[in-house]
């Protein structure tokens, strides 16, 4: 067995640390959510966490880890009627992103339970996770049918396997521990308000922090034992530290001061429901023990706050997590009681850390400026060209979001689990049977009976038994939804850099963004202007960072449409050799005008007629705006084979037709 890196070795990390290690007082709390960029030692410090936790007592040879002080009375190794017990090392489990359900469950015989009526399960991660650490590296690539299982078993604390009427159930109560980063995507809200804590990590900026990060790792890869072993003392300090606190644990008291700051803390950042209050007291009860008091003082609320609050304060999709700790402070000086708690001090222990950072207001950019800030305008109404370059305007700011339908690609498809187009998938509504393809997962009963009753007499059937071969299984054909990869193609050039325009252009573009977050799409930006076009972002499935590209999209220049849909054409091709069956939607956004070059309306209908055949299905949104209008983006969308819409038909309430509109047009093109 590999020599894992001690916990306490880790450097710069201690917000981390103490979230992980106040779960390892109190498994109550919920977890942790780790979110940030890579090589921040995410990982390692959740895999070095379990070597830290005390031992469990288990009933000898039960496969679910069952108590034996409080056996489970259902467990499919029981009943247990005081066998022996014996002490492990609590485990940690970690799922893989890719793993299929019955990895996550468990699997159940099918073929043994119809035939035999014999109840073989093999139990799967959640049974090896019950009483320890449930890992998900990456948690936010998980697909939905995990997620949906991870969400059950944590609100229920036991694991159900159902197949055609034959079920299982096992206890699985585990610490649930997940990393991610924010760059590839954000987790469902569902999923989020499970984990109790959260915290955000970077990495250090400091040049003798990292430096002192490069010498520890440099040191462990020559010699994992010795490294390990020099860190062996501070290892089982933190060990006895974190007993110590589970004893004291019951012993600590939750005063009506502190109970009243948390929720008026709760109440103040609009956090939906009582999870939040619940999650706060546990954490700032494990807090308090962590440090050996048996009180819950101000400073232990502010903590908790900053650790079980950013996750959860209502925002809109595309804000970044935290807490204005300024508003913290003032919350809970204005809750403080007259009990002995004393005023919240933010130099005091806790001040300094916590899971999250003030976040700028809506009005205000990155850096605390204002985001809203705008060039003078000239004569015209229009704003003046910026210090950017001759004929750029500086960036002009969305309009309000609103809701869209949903487009969806025709037919039906086999990519990843998502909320938009139809798809075939393990879970959703049964369409039909099929032979199974490897182990049987979704047994077709009434298909099963069929294919086996012709032979009944052949085979010597005497009983009321049906006699099965495993010719005879049907695999249930299931249709649900897939997620599709949503590629922008965004007009910036001159014609559209008027800014209301451009305003209301950006906010149907992010309203488009907000459906693909819900419906788990993959997203792409392709822009052009001036002379060229250029990918503004690469397909992913962090959609905030398409939103982010999008805020800051400067205008001007001449319209090199053709560029423009040949760069999409390239991404495209590209991205169907990287995941070939996710299908694609096409999103031009444009007034139709192409200028500069030689025969740019030309080139730019030859470019739109290569996604025609290809049959890649397509929307144009039309930015033309004004009493007269040519039309181009109608006949934009006529050469690519797909639809045009209006920015006022995008709205919801506007273009119910539109998706029979898509899939007529592909229906006419495949005829």
């Amino acid at each position: 067995m590999s020599t894992r890196f001690p916990f306490t070795a880790v450097v710069g990390q201690q917000d981390l640390q103490l979230a992980l290690l106040l779960n390892a007082v109190a498994p109550n709390i919920g977890g942790v959510l780790v979110r940030g960029e890579k090589g921040t030692a995410k990982s390692t410090a959740v895999r070095a966490l379990a070597a830290l936790l005390p031992q469990v007592e288990v009933v000898a040879g039960c496969r679910f880890s069952c108590d034996p002080a409080s056996p489970d009375p259902t467990c499919p190794d029981g009943p247990h009627t005081g066998e022996g017990a014996e002490a492990r090392d609590a485990r940690m489990v970690e799922l893989p992103v890719g793993a299929s359900e019955d990895r996550l469950v468990g699997a159940l015989d099918i073929e043994r339970a119809l035939a035999e009526g014999v109840k073989a399960f093999e139990p799967g991660l959640l049974a090896a996770a019950n009483r320890g650490i449930l890992y998900v590296d990456e948690v936010n690539l998980l697909h939905d049918h995990l997620v949906d299982v991870l969400l059950d078993a944590a609100a229920m604390g036991a694991s159900y396997v159902e197949r055609e009427g034959v079920s299982v159930r096992h206890a699985a109560r585990f610490l649930l521990v997940g990393t991610m980063n924010p760059e590839e995507g954000e987790l469902r809200p569902q999923l989020l308000d499970r984990f109790g804590l959260t915290v955000e990590v970077a990495a250090s900026r400091e040049p003798d922090e990292r430096v002192e990060v490069v010498r520890r790792r440099l040191a462990y890869d020559d010699d994992p034992a010795a490294f390990a072993a020099r860190w062996a003392d501070e290892e089982r300090g933190v060990r006895q530290r974190i007993v110590a606190a589970r004893e004291l644990l019951p012993k600590v008291r939750l005063g009506d001061g502190a109970l009243k700051q948390i929720a008026a803390t709760c109440a103040a950042f609009e956090v939906d429901g009582m999870r939040a209050d619940i999650v706060m007291a546990r954490t700032a009860t494990a807090l308090a023990a962590w440090d050996g008091r048996s009180d819950v003082l101000a400073e232990d609320v502010r903590q908790a706050a900053l650790l079980a609050l950013p996750h959860r304060r209502r925002r809109n999709p595309f804000d970044a997590p935290g807490l204005d700790e300024d508003k913290l402070d003032q919350t809970l000086e204005e809750s403080a009681g007259d009990d002995d708690d004393p005023d919240p001090d933010p130099d005091g222990p806790g001040g300094g850390g916590g899971g999250g950072q003030p976040s700028p207001s809506p009005e205000e950019g990155p850096q605390g400026g204002d985001a809203g800030a705008q060039p003078e305008a000239g004569e015209d109404g229009e704003p003046q060209p910026s210090a950017g370059g001759a004929g750029e305007q500086a960036p002009a700011r969305a309009a309000e979001p609103f809701r869209t339908k949903a487009l969806t690609v025709p037919g039906v498809g086999a990519g990843a689990a998502g909320r938009r187009s139809r798809a075939r998938t393990e879970r959703g509504r049964t369409t039909g049977a099929l032979r199974p393809r490897g182990a049987l997962t979704k047994l077709h009963l009434a298909a099963t009976v069929r294919a086996a009753a012709p032979h009944q007499r052949a085979r010597g059937r005497s009983g009321p038994g049906l006699v099965l071969r495993r010719d005879d299984l049907r695999q249930a054909a299931r249709e649900g939804r897939e997620g599709n990869l949503v590629l922008f193609v965004v007009d910036a050039s001159g014609s559209m850099a008027a800014r209301q325009r451009m305003s209301a252009v950006k906010g149907a573009v992010l309203s488009l963004l907000l459906d693909a977050y819900q419906r788990r799409d993959k997203v792409g930006l392709v822009t052009f202007r001036g002379t060229a076009a250029e990918v503004a972002l690469p397909p992913t499935s962090s959609v905030d960072a398409a939103a982010a590209r999008l805020e800051s999209l400067p205008t001007g220049g001449r319209t090199p449409l053709a560029a423009g849909l040949l760069k999409a054409h390239d991404v495209l091709r590209v991205e169907r050799l990287r995941d070939p069956s996710r299908r694609a939607l096409l999103v031009v956004v444009t007034d139709g005008r192409a200028t500069g070059g030689p025969e740019p309306v030309a080139l730019a209908g030859r470019a739109a007629r290569l996604f025609g055949a290809e049959s890649v299905a397509s929307v144009v949104v039309d930015c033309e705006s004004g009493p007269v209008r040519l039309g181009l983006a109608g006949r934009l969308a006529e050469e690519l084979g797909g639809t045009a819409v209006t920015l006022d038909e995008l709205r919801a309430d506007a273009i119910a037709g539109l998706v029979r509109d898509v899939r007529g047009t592909t229906s006419r093109r495949a005829a």
